[in-house]
C-alpha cells in the first residue's frame, strides 16, 4: 500500500472513530500532499502525483515545522499549544519509518563517503545526495551535513 492510501485509510477510519484531534493531523498531511500535486501538474510527466519518498519528504517537513512550534510555544509558556504540536508529530510519525540512531548515521555516512569516493570537503554535495537517495525519511539531513563536514573536512 503506498503512502497516499494510508493515509487516506486512517483518515477515514478516524472520521469514524470520531477521533477529531487526529483527523485534523490527517486532514493537514493530506492537504500537503495535493498542495504537492497540484505544484506538479504541468511540470511533470506523471500523472500520478507525487512519489512515497515526495510524501515523505513533505511529512519530515511537517514534524520539524511542529517541533519549532513546540519549542517556540514552550519557550513562551503556552504549554497547551505545544502538546497540541507534538501530538501532531506523534500522528505524522506514525507513518515514516524508523529514524537511524545516532550510530547508525553516523555508518551511513561512512558508507556513503566510501560509496562515492569522496576526498574533500567538495564532495560533499555528492555525498549528501546519496544518503538523501538511501535515507530519505529515515535521516536528519541538518545533522547529517555536519557529520559529513567533520569526515571531510
Amino acid at each position: 500500500m503506498d503512502m497516499r492510501d494510508r493515509v487516506n485509510t486512517a483518515l477515514k477510519d478516524a472520521m469514524r472513530s470520531k477521533e477529531a484531534d487526529r483527523l485534523s493531523t490527517l486532514r493537514l498531511i493530506n492537504a500537503a500532499i495535493k498542495d504537492k500535486d497540484i505544484s506538479l501538474r504541468g511540470t511533470s510527466d506523471e500523472e500520478g502525483g507525487v512519489s512515497n519518498e515526495d510524501i515523505l519528504a513533505i511529512m519530515g517537513r511537517m514534524v520539524k515545522q511542529r517541533q519549532e512550534s513546540a519549542r517556540a510555544y514552550e519557550e513562551g509558556g503556552r504549554l497547551e499549544l505545544a502538546e497540541k504540536e507534538l501530538a501532531e508529530i506523534k500522528v505524522i510519525e506514525e507513518f515514516l519509518p524508523k529514524q537511524l540512531s545516532e550510530d547508525e548515521a553516523a555508518k551511513a555516512v561512512e558508507d556513503a563517503i566510501a560509496e562515492v569516493g569522496a576526498e574533500s570537503i567538495r564532495d560533499m554535495g555528492k555525498v549528501m545526495a546519496a544518503l538523501k537517495g538511501k535515507y530519505t525519511g529515515r535521516m536528519d539531513f541538518g545533522k547529517a551535513g555536519p557529520m559529513v563536514k567533520d569526515r571531510l573536512g
